[in-house]
This record gives C-alpha cells, sequence and structure tokens, in this order.
C-alpha cells in the first residue's frame, strides 16, 4: 500500500453500498420542489412547427374540398319563373331550351299567336306558374321537374280564355365545376295544349246586330237599313276625273267637290275614298246616275238609321267607328274598328245596343279542317224603348222646317206620365241637340217661376202691383218690350193683368219682396234648375243661381241676368203646371234604374190651379191669344230675352192644351208673340 486513500472507497473508511432495487425515492427539500430540469436545446421548437405544420394541411384540405366540391343544384321553381315571364313577353327564346329542330321558338310563337294578339292586344296575355313538382336529383348530378304553367287571354270583357301547359325542365348538371341552368323541352305544346308544329291559332270574331231604338209600343223607330259607300276607286279607270262628275250628280257646291278632288288626289295609289254614304232607294241621290261614273263605286252594307233622314237625329244620334278616344275608355270592351253609338241615344245607351261580339278560336293545321279551342257565342243588341211619337214630332219639325239660319227648338212632354213626345231641333241648328242641351236665358217664360215665388210670399191673382214704363235699380233702367198695351199699366194693376200682358217693371218691382233663393227654390219646384234625373240621354235643365247681386236679381226676377233654360227645361216647367205637381221629363229608361226622387218643395196642386189659371189669362187677352183657336188650349206664357246689345232677342212661348205641354224656342227674333207664336200655333193645330 502506497499509503494514498483509493479513489473508491468513501472518505469516512467505509465501503460502498448499493442502491436498493428501482432506486431511492426523491425526497423533496423543504420550501417546495427544485426546478424543473431545462428541456434539451431546440425540441419545443419542433413541436410547435409541427402543429402549425398539421393545421395547415388541414385547412388545405378543406380548402380543396369547397373548391373541388360539386356545386347545388338551382331552384327549379325560379327557373319556371323565368320562362312564364318569357312565354308571356312572347320571347321564349330568352330563356334556356332543349330544342329538337331548329325552328325558332320566337317565330314559332308570332305565328301561333299572331290572330290572338291582334284580338286582344299586344300586352293582354299572362302567363303565371302554377305548379312545380318536387326536384327529382340523378347520381350524376343532373336533375328533372316538371312546370304547370296557367295561360289567360282576355277576350271578351268579361270572359277570358283559361288553359294549362307543361312543360319538362332538365337539369344537365354543372360545368368545369360552375352551377349550370335548368333547360326547358321546348314543344308547341308548351303555347297551347294539343298543339302540333305547323299548327297556328285562329280568331273569328262574329259581330252582334245592332239593338232597335222603338216606341213604347214597339215601332221601330231607328233600325238595321241597307246603304251604299259611294266612294273614288283609285285602282280604276277614270278615277282622276271621277270627284268633278260626281259632284255634278249629287248636287255638291264646288267648295265641297274641289275638297274631295284634293282628298282623292292625296289618297294612295290603291285608295278608296268614301264620299257619301246613300240609302237604298233614297230619292234624294241618283244612285245610278253616280254609278255610272268611271272609277265611282258603291259598297253594299247595313247601318241603323231611322226611317226618314232627319227623323229626331239630334237626339237619336249616330253610330259610326270608335274613336281612339271611346276605345281608351272603354277599357276593353271596345275594339278599335267597332262600330259604337257616337252621340245622342245611340251613344247613352250604346251597350245595351251594341251587344256582346261572338268569339271562336281553332287551331288551324297546315292543311285539313281546324279544330274548336275556345268558343263565346254572340249576344246581339236589345232594343231601347223610347218615348217620342212619330205624329208628335215629324208635326214639330215640320215647324221647324223653315228656320234654316237660326237654332230653334220644339219640346213637347205629355204631363201626366213626364214623357218627352217630340224633341225636334230645327235645321238651322245644324245637328246640334238644340232641343235638350241648348241653354238661353228664357225671358218672360220665366215668370211662372217669378209668380210661384211671389205666391208663396202672400201675393194673390188680384193682388195690385206697380206697372209702371220704366223701373230703376241701382242706376240700371229696366222697361217693358215694345208695344206694351197702355191699358195695361198704371200704379195698381192686378197682377193676373201684369202676368197675362208680361209687365217686366211690375215684377221687378218685387225684387226687394223676393230673395234670389226664393226664386232658385221656386224654379226647382216646377222642374227648372235642377238635374236631369233618370232623363236617359243627354239633357240640362237649365241653371238658376241661389246669389245675385242688386241688378243681376232684378234682371232675374224676369228670366234674364244669369238664369240660363233649356227648350226642355221650360217644357217642363209648362208640364208641371199641367200636372199640378213637380214633373221629371223622361225619354228612355235604363234597365235597373231607380225613378227619380221627387225635389224637395214640390209643386202643389193649389199653386199649379192658380198658374194654369194665370197662363189661361194670356191666351185670354195678354201677348197669346193667337192660340185662341186651339183645341183643349189651358194656357200659355211668351217670353223675350235681350242679349248682345240688346237690339237683339231670343224668342219663347210656351203653352198647354190637353196633355200637352210645349214650348217653342228660336235663337232670334222679333217677340216670342209674333215670332214664336206662330210656330207653335202651327205645332199644336198640326198644320
Amino acid at each position: 500500500m502506497s499509503g494514498h486513500p483509493s479513489p473508491h472507497v468513501p472518505a469516512d473508511g467505509h465501503a460502498p453500498v448499493p442502491p436498493p432495487p428501482g432506486g431511492y425515492d426523491t425526497v423533496p427539500p423543504a420550501g417546495g420542489p427544485p426546478p424543473a430540469a431545462p428541456a434539451p436545446p431546440g425540441k419545443g421548437r419542433r413541436a410547435l412547427i409541427t402543429g402549425i405544420v398539421v393545421l395547415v394541411l388541414l385547412a388545405v384540405g378543406v380548402g380543396a374540398w369547397f373548391v373541388f366540391r360539386e356545386p347545388p343544384v338551382p331552384d327549379a321553381e325560379t327557373a319556371a319563373e323565368e320562362l312564364a315571364a318569357a312565354l308571356e313577353a312572347g320571347t321564349p327564346a330568352d330563356v334556356p331550351l332543349a330544342l329538337e329542330t331548329s325552328a325558332s321558338p320566337d317565330e314559332q310563337y308570332a305565328r301561333v299567336f299572331e290572330q290572338m294578339l291582334a284580338a286582344v292586344g299586344e300586352d293582354s296575355g299572362t302567363v303565371t306558374v302554377k305548379s312545380v313538382t318536387p326536384m327529382q336529383e340523378g347520381d350524376d348530378g343532373t336533375a328533372t321537374a316538371t312546370a304547370t304553367f296557367a295561360w289567360t287571354w282576355p277576350v271578351a270583357t268579361e270572359a277570358a280564355w283559361e288553359y294549362e301547359t307543361v312543360a319538362e325542365l332538365t337539369y344537365p348538371g354543372p360545368t368545369d365545376g360552375e352551377a349550370g341552368a335548368w333547360e326547358a323541352a321546348w314543344n308547341t305544346g308548351i303555347m297551347v295544349p294539343g298543339l302540333e308544329p305547323g299548327e297556328s291559332l285562329a280568331v273569328e270574331r262574329t259581330e252582334p246586330v245592332r239593338g232597335e231604338i222603338v216606341t213604347t209600343g214597339g215601332e221601330t223607330l231607328v233600325g238595321m237599313t241597307p246603304v251604299h259607300h259611294v266612294g273614288i276607286d283609285k285602282t280604276r279607270p277614270g278615277w282622276d276625273t271621277a270627284a268633278t262628275k260626281l259632284g255634278d250628280v249629287l248636287g255638291f257646291d264646288k267648295a265641297t267637290t274641289d275638297g274631295i278632288a284634293a282628298q282623292v288626289d292625296s289618297a294612295g295609289a290603291k285608295a278608296f275614298v268614301e264620299v257619301i254614304t246613300i240609302r237604298e232607294n233614297d230619292p234624294e241621290y241618283d244612285f245610278d246616275a253616280a254609278m255610272a261614273i268611271d272609277g265611282v263605286v258603291g259598297i253594299p252594307d247595313e247601318l241603323p238609321l231611322a226611317k226618314e233622314r232627319d227623323f229626331a237625329r239630334a237626339l237619336l244620334g249616330s253610330v259610326g267607328e270608335a274613336t281612339a278616344e271611346i276605345v281608351e275608355e272603354s277599357e276593353g270592351t271596345v275594339k278599335p274598328g267597332d262600330m259604337v253609338g257616337i252621340s245622342g241615344l245611340q251613344a247613352a245607351h250604346d251597350e245595351q245596343l251594341r251587344g256582346v261580339p261572338g268569339l271562336a278560336v281553332t287551331i288551324e293545321p297546315a292543311e285539313g279542317e281546324g279544330r274548336e279551342a275556345f268558343t263565346i257565342e254572340k249576344a246581339d243588341g236589345e232594343p231601347v224603348a223610347i218615348t217620342l211619337d212619330p205624329k208628335t214630332q215629324l208635326r214639330a219639325e215640320a215647324a221647324l222646317a223653315d228656320l234654316d239660319d237660326l237654332a230653334s227648338a220644339i219640346v213637347a212632354i205629355k204631363p201626366s206620365t213626364g214623357e218627352v213626345l217630340a224633341a225636334a231641333s230645327g235645321p238651322g241648328s245644324e245637328g246640334y241637340n238644340t232641343a235638350t242641351l241648348g241653354q238661353y236665358p228664357p225671358g218672360s217664360t220665366f215668370k211662372i217661376a217669378t209668380s210661384l215665388a211671389m205666391l208663396r210670399s202672400g201675393i194673390t191673382p188680384e193682388t195690385p202691383l206697380p206697372c209702371t214704363a220704366t223701373i230703376d235699380v241701382e242706376g240700371r233702367q229696366f222697361q217693358n218690350v215694345p208695344g206694351y198695351p197702355e191699358s195695361a199699366m198704371g200704379d195698381a194693376v192686378p197682377f193676373r193683368t201684369v202676368f197675362a200682358n208680361s209687365c217686366n217693371t211690375g215684377f221687378i218691382s218685387q225684387h226687394q219682396e223676393i230673395s234670389q233663393q226664393q226664386l232658385h227654390d221656386a224654379a226647382a219646384s216646377l222642374g227648372l234648375g235642377v238635374e236631369p234625373a233618370a232623363f236617359g240621354a243627354a239633357a240640362a235643365l237649365g241653371d238658376v243661381p241661389t246669389e245675385a247681386p242688386g241688378t243681376e236679381h232684378a234682371a232675374s226676377m224676369i228670366g234674364q241676368g244669369q238664369v240660363l233654360a233649356t227648350p226642355l227645361a221650360m217644357a217642363t216647367v209648362a208640364a208641371s203646371v199641367s200636372a199640378g205637381h213637380t214633373v221629371s221629363p223622361w225619354v228612355a229608361k235604363t234597365p235597373g234604374e231607380k225613378e227619380a226622387e221627387a225635389p224637395s218643395g214640390d209643386l202643389t196642386a193649389d199653386e199649379a190651379a192658380t198658374l194654369r189659371d194665370l197662363m189661361g189669362g194670356v191666351v185670354q187677352e195678354g201677348s197669346a191669344t193667337l192660340l185662341q183657336d186651339v183645341p183643349g188650349i189651358v194656357g200659355a206664357k211668351t217670353g223675350t230675352a235681350q242679349f248682345g246689345d240688346g237690339s237683339k232677342a231670343h224668342v219663347w212661348m210656351l203653352a198647354i192644351a190637353n196633355d200637352l205641354a210645349a214650348v217653342v224656342f228660336i235663337e232670334e227674333g222679333e217677340l216670342g208673340s209674333t215670332t214664336a207664336g206662330p210656330v207653335m200655333h202651327e205645332f199644336l193645330k198640326g198644320s
């Protein structure tokens, strides 16, 4: 031994003891666990990178799945809606279609519906989706569905052709990762059920027969009458000189003939220029001579006309081709080219008279007979009964026949019923319905209404009134008509004499006692200045203001100022006096129309009796003595209403005879007694 200790021997000199199996338990030192041993360098960073890589790979995988997955199948209902819109617009090719032929769907549509669109209008038909079956998906990404479409064609005002068609829809699947589009298997049956290629629709309209205008007794006044449309055909030799020759044959003046010639010259090379419509066998025109002129043609037709050319023309009205305004206002009832009532009773009752056209829709093949698809039976027009009495109307027209240069009218009413027996407008009215629409100051005929207001204020036929030569109202001087009898003047003249001789100053003397409102109310009680309830045609019953300043109110007392009346209105006044109650005149009844209500402040029987007594005095001693020989004469009233500078006057006369109340109006004349009186006499006497 050397004297140095061994390195494997403990310092205390004992030999080393091996540890027990499994090692010794670690006893933590006081104060907590010892600090963890630091990880080997680089190990934590590798774990973090590994986690990030995993996440990135997951995201890439999800993204790749999203990018490369098949897109969902589009909604079949949306595709059906788009097809319906294209069908309604007439452009089915606007949406994807599966075609079996090279035929253009748009051209097929135009050919199939050409006549239908002409009949109902370009924008009238509608197509909507009724239903779409649940989508059936295939294993290869395709899908199918069936769409049902509802079609509506408004072929008449209250009728439509409605039907359904079916289209098979196919989804072909995605293309290059993009969603595909639904396609409809195009066939002509999508447009009309059962329609085969090459077939189209034919639409035939059947015109109804226009209803007649008849009397309440059933006599025809206006019916379908054979006529010829006479004109110049520019495709025929001699047309260039035909206008002058035709004008000579028909008796036209040079200006009219020159106008026809100019119209013919400016027309197209193949035009037919209508010149006149002539009734068959009309004695006024030499039809055969007209047909002998080279270039002149007569096209036969039937038109609703009165038996005589001028019979009640202004009241009955006319029938002609519908204007653009009438077509628009009809809201589909009237089509361009339809014959409709243009004026008068023909216009007022056009719907009843016109009827409803028939319509037949057929499917027409390229060859062979067609088959019916839809039909509406025509409904001929219904007759309209009117109150005119032909004999009374003709008598009125004869009495006015010589008044070529002045508007004039005669209206006659049956007081017991309110029926208008005559409504004649003279030739000087130039076609205007003066009888029921012409409004003029009524002059002294209005004194019947003024008298009623005075009676209601307490005046009697024997009440003395001043009838002086003149009277001043707020600086305006009023006077009586020229030639007023001095024997009927004075400071205390009985009211019946004032009325019989129509003393202006006597009536105006009461203007402070009778208000304008009282005048209005009295007039309304006689049927003047009110709405023409249930008359049955265009009409007016005048206007009586409820307020008027001093001088205007004074003028109203004698039917001037702002007071207006139509001949119909003044005939209504006479009829009310005769009947003993307020009369509502009528010429035609509208089906379902309610009877007119009696106006407030109705005329009483006692008031009417006094007015008849006063009107009788006009015939016995006043300004209508020329009517004394008229059978059954009850009374009358004359009227003269100055206009312009006062040098001209409208003239009137009212009369009651038996169950007839009549008025004569002439646009200009001397006096009611001297100008209108003889015409009334001729009418009532029938000579």
